[in-house]
């Protein structure tokens, strides 16, 4: 027999010493009680628990609130968000369900609560167990982790379908694809879907497929293997549908090369392939719609996106003529031609600019002019005055310095008559010379005679007029004339 807890100690103890009373708990105090009995025991952790779904409600966090009753009790569940986004299937009012999980007492509320970890339909019985068991071992592996999902082509060219070839998915399955996505060719492997040995069958199935698609590429002919494998067949019980539980098949559609969809039976059902596939489908029809894409909303979509790529090359267009109009520009101000038309404008510029610099400067030349033809004649009549009193001036002074004077004063110029050369020292003159002897009043003629002791000369005969001596003394420089053309 288990002793007893400290709680359940704490419940028979008195209050206090020598008290023979039941001891009195605050309310936390005995939900702390509670639950820790509930917790301590081990057949609560891990319970299967079947009954009927009350009313269903999804809190904004995404846990999930219900009821799970019979005919005469009913239970409070919660199914957390995680656990309740990884199941296929999902409560709804009115079902009987199977559910695992454990007991346990929410504190703040005292509520003794079904924490539910995985629920499946009623009426499965030791397959639901065997399939939980399962499904916990594998999902430990990490079989059925999302990171190892891989993704499906957008438009494969071949599909490989693995699947009964009499039953009525292989039909569906190709009536979707040739309405859908008719480029796609469809690969039949065929293959057991229920009874014995369907198992080992679908085992088969993909290593064959494995096998053809190897050696596809080993021949260059790549193109021609499948890009991905639908996994299908219709719906049926739990017992029809376990060949899709067990573990050799769940292992290789993890192995499998390419990504593989499961469309498994109907919406409700849920197999250990579906957790394995890269992409769960609720039918084979979903699972043949959701490998290829809608040739509709293709051609709509390759139709916008024909309209975007209109729109962007015109909007390419139009910036690319702004673009080439700018340097087309600029080519044409670079171009010699347009440097020699803007040469020549400019030299015309300047060859008008020195026009009207010239007129100018003549038209201020000539109204120089104006004012000093208008000022000539007085100008003329001031130089006459001025240079005529310099002549008077310069007359004077010839007359002062002029041999003219000297002569009157008495002084005579002797010449040789032979040469008219002027006798300066009596050794020019040799007795006997003919001279000529200028006086103030004319000329008469001489003979150079003996010295003043000797004889006396005879009376020679009048000398002609000699020419005009012409050695004068110098006239004195007049000042120089004022510039006429002078202004003032």
């Amino acid at each position: 027999m288990r002793p007893p807890s400290r709680e359940e100690d704490e419940l028979t103890t008195p209050a206090g010493p020598g008290a023979s009373g039941p001891r009195i708990l605050a309310v936390t105090e005995a939900t702390r009680v509670v639950a820790t009995l509930v917790r301590s025991d081990d057949r609560l952790r891990d319970l299967w628990i079947e009954g009927e779904v009350g009313r269903v409600t999804i809190s904004t966090a995404g846990h999930a609130y219900f009821t799970l009753k019979d005919d005469k009790s009913q239970l409070q569940c919660v199914w957390f968000r995680d656990d309740r986004l990884r199941s296929p299937f999902q409560p709804q009012t009115g079902l009987r369900v199977v559910t695992q999980g454990r007991m346990d007492l929410y504190e703040p509320q005292g509520a003794l609560q079904f924490y539910v970890g995985s629920l499946q339909p009623s009426g499965v019985g030791d397959l639901a167990i065997q399939f939980e068991q399962l499904k916990a071992r594998l999902s430990a592996e990490g079989l059925f982790d999302q990171a190892r999902k891989r993704p499906l082509p957008s438009r494969p060219a071949v599909v490989a379908v693995i699947t009964s070839p009499t039953g009525a998915v292989w039909k569906d399955i190709c009536q979707v694809l040739g309405r859908r996505w008719p480029l796609a060719s469809v690969l039949l492997v065929a293959c057991k879907v229920q009874g014995e040995g369907s198992a080992q069958s679908i085992l088969g199935a993909f290593r064959r497929l494995e096998r053809h698609v190897e050696q596809l590429r080993h021949d260059d002919r790549a193109i021609e293997a499948p890009a991905v494998t639908i996994l299908a067949r219709g719906g049926g019980s739990m017992e029809d549908l376990w060949s899709f539980n067990d573990e050799r098949v769940v292992r290789a559609i993890v192995s499998h090369p390419l990504p593989v969809i499961s469309g498994i039976g109907h919406e409700v059902d849920v197999t250990l392939s579906d957790f394995a596939a890269d992409l769960r489908a609720p039918t084979p029809s979903a699972a043949a719609e959701l490998v290829v894409p809608n040739r509709t909303d293709f051609a709509a979509s390759l139709g916008r996106g024909s309209e975007r790529m209109r729109v962007a090359a015109a909007r390419a267009i139009v910036e690319a003529t702004r673009d080439v109009s700018g340097e087309r520009r600029l080519l044409e101000r670079l171009h010699p031609a347009a440097r020699l038309a803007a040469s020549r404008e400019r030299a015309g510029e300047l060859l008008d600019r020195g026009t009207r610099a010239v007129q100018g400067r003549i038209a201020e030349g000539r109204r120089v002019d104006e004012r000093s033809a208008e000022r000539l004649p007085a100008l003329v009549g001031q130089r006459l005055t001025w240079s005529a009193g310099q002549l008077s001036t310069a007359a004077a002074a010839l007359r002062s310095l002029g041999p003219e004077a000297t002569l009157e004063r008495g002084y005579a110029i002797v010449r040789r008559r032979e040469d008219g050369a002027v006798v300066r020292d009596p050794i020019q003159a040799r007795r006997g010379t003919a001279l000529a002897i200028r006086v103030a009043r004319g000329e008469f003629p001489a003979v150079a005679g003996a010295s003043r002791d000797g004889p006396p000369v005879p009376d020679l005969a009048p000398v002609p007029a000699l020419a005009p001596v012409p050695d004068l003394a110098p006239v004195p420089a007049l000042a120089p004339v004022p510039d006429l053309a002078r202004d003032g």
